[in-house]
Order: structure tokens, then C-alpha cells, then sequence
């Protein structure tokens, strides 16, 4: 049987609750710090030290994009959405700021814990998805490169040639083939620059 995630230790977790005044903050305030969590409760936007918060309870009732310092999806830490309204514009709203978990309001005397694992693993797991799919697009770019340098290498020739000779010259500048096949789509790029300013 394979082990699955470390419950983490929350204990001394700063978590900011953007709520106005109300019984439900009292409630996840309660559990918060029975957690040992510090809570900040605030309304009708988070301040700018928010930013240092590891996580955020946001009321999507009567939420807006305003109120947080990050584009929506941005957010730089585990996000919970409390929700009373299930009208679909709420809901399409909490989900446009990619909340990691929800509570449903009125909030009781259990739930948040829970909400703050939840939160915390779908949060991690979104960034490394994020990561691994920057990293794609990124080897998916130099490959294009690649093959825009050994066309522009090639003249004729064969590719096998023209991939050698580039993997030659990125040896001789001593850096990577990545980053000669910049150089040379550059140095192609320029040239045509020149050559189409001649003829003007």
C-alpha cells in the first residue's frame, strides 16, 4: 500500500478572512485558532500585507475582483471560498479565482481544517501543473528554434549536416545548443533585416 500525503503542521499559519463583520468569520476564526492558525479578519479588501498570508478566505457572495491585489487565478497562496449563494454567477465568480476549496456558509464548528488540507494540495498541485507546463512550452519554443537555425545552416544541404554543424558551433562558443540556434536565428534574422532595407 503506497503512502499517501503528509498531513503538514499548520500551526503558526497566518491565514487573512475577507469577510464582512459576521457570525461565519467568528466560526472559522474559532477553528482557525483552535488549529493554531493567527487570523486577520478584513473587509471589503485585503490589505497589501495579505500577500505574506499562506492562506485566504474570501466571501463569494458578495465578492468582487477589486478587492484582492492579484489578477483573478493569480493568487500567490491557497484560496477558500466561503459560499452561501449557489446561484451560478457567484459560483462562476469563485471559480474564476481559482479557489483551492469551499466552505459552505453558515460556517459550523468543523470543516475548516479539512478546507485548509484541501487548499493547500490542490494549491500545490496547480502550481507544479503550471510549472511542468512552462517547462513544455519552453522546450517546445527551442525546438522551433532549433529547427529554424539548422534550416537556416542547411542552405541546401542536408539537415543531418547542418544539425552537426550547428552542435559544432555551440561547442566552439561553448554553450548550449539551445543557445547557439538563438544566435544563429538572430544572426538570420538580422541579415534579412539588412538585406530588405538594401533593396528599399
Amino acid at each position: 500500500m503506497s503512502k499517501g500525503p503528509r498531513i503538514p503542521n499548520l500551526g503558526g499559519a497566518r491565514a487573512f478572512v475577507l469577510h464582512r463583520p459576521h457570525p461565519t468569520v467568528q466560526a472559522i476564526t474559532r477553528q482557525l485558532s483552535a488549529i493554531g492558525l493567527e487570523t486577520v479578519g478584513c473587509w471589503p479588501e485585503l490589505p497589501a500585507e495579505a500577500l505574506a498570508a499562506d492562506f485566504v478566505f474570501f466571501d463569494a457572495d458578495l465578492g468582487f475582483d477589486e478587492q484582492f491585489p492579484w489578477a483573478p487565478g493569480e493568487a500567490p497562496m491557497p484560496l477558500v471560498a466561503l459560499i452561501g449563494s449557489e446561484a451560478p454567477g457567484r459560483i462562476e465568480w469563485a471559480l474564476s479565482h481559482k479557489a483551492d476549496a469551499q466552505l459552505l456558509k453558515p460556517v459550523g464548528n468543523a470543516g475548516v481544517y479539512s478546507a485548509l488540507l484541501i487548499a493547500r494540495q490542490s494549491f500545490e498541485a496547480r502550481k507544479l501543473l503550471a510549472s511542468e507546463i512552462s517547462s513544455l512550452r519552453l522546450r517546445v519554443a527551442e525546438r522551433q528554434t532549433i529547427v529554424r537555425a539548422v534550416a537556416a545552416l542547411s542552405k541546401g544541404a542536408g539537415d543531418g549536416r547542418a544539425y552537426a554543424q550547428l552542435r559544432s558551433l555551440a561547442m566552439s562558443w561553448q554553450i548550449s545548443v539551445e543557445e547557439a540556434a538563438r544566435r544563429i536565428v538572430a544572426m538570420t534574422e538580422e541579415e534579412g533585416g539588412d538585406d530588405q532595407s538594401h533593396r528599399a
